[in-house]
């Protein structure tokens, strides 16, 4: 926890770097998406119309079982990535929307949202769109610098998958964490309400106020 606060602190230590940080990302983020519509309208008109069932003369290029082509994967997971980052950043940055009143450390703060389960399946599922996503976007970036060759575009293809598993894992393994300390963490609650009694001892609702007197034996 201390080196979490530390870490999260230190961040936040130069806010004209942070500052900075955000331009960049934010524009470049931008960016991205304008390219992503621009590439799945420029793909749409180049069909001229939509198929009842989406083909491609491209042997590389298959059709998932939900009958998306790469580029078509590429828009529906990014828009889930899309809404994915936006719920993460009202969570840990802006608090537009459900925001907590009570002040947090930032370990505090990331348990308290991380162990919610409704919240944590959220995360669990843009984690894997952006796994996919990811996956399909190298891919992409390879042939589009014309990095095709029979050789090494296997070898591309596995790496992709295989940067995008420890992306998925990486950052899903952080909401396992913040289960797991949650439970932690009412596990010590609920021991601090209810302590467990000495040994040897009876819990205090086991023994009776007004112990019966032993029967005097009989007098003769």
């Amino acid at each position: 926890a201390e080196s979490y606060n530390h870490y999260a602190h230190s961040l936040h230590a130069n806010p004209a770097l942070i500052a900075i940080a955000e331009i960049v990302l934010y524009s470049a983020f931008l960016a991205h998406i304008y390219l992503a519509i621009v590439t799945n309208k420029e793909n749409h008109d180049a069909r001229g119309q939509d198929y009842a069932v989406k083909q491609t003369k491209r042997t590389n290029r298959n059709v998932n079982i939900f009958g998306w082509t790469p580029d078509t994967t590429m828009f529906v997971t990014g828009a889930v990535v899309l809404a994915f980052i936006l719920v993460h950043m009202n969570d840990f940055s802006w608090g537009l929307v459900g925001a907590d009143d009570v002040e947090r450390e930032p370990y505090d703060k990331a348990v308290f949202l991380m162990g919610n389960m409704v919240r944590g399946v959220v995360y669990l599922i843009g984690c894997l769109f952006l796994g996919i996503h990811v996956a399909h976007g190298m891919q992409s970036a390879f042939q589009s610098l014309g990095l095709n060759h029979p050789q090494f575009t296997p070898l591309v293809r596995k790496a992709s998958i295989a940067f995008a598993f420890v992306v998925t894992v990486g950052f899903g393994s952080f909401v396992l964490w913040g289960w797991s300390q949650a439970a932690q963490t009412g596990a010590a609650a609920t021991s601090e309400v209810a302590p467990a009694a000495p040994e040897g001892e009876l819990p205090a609702e086991h023994v009776h106020p007004h112990p019966h007197p032993h029967p005097e034996p009989d007098q003769k």
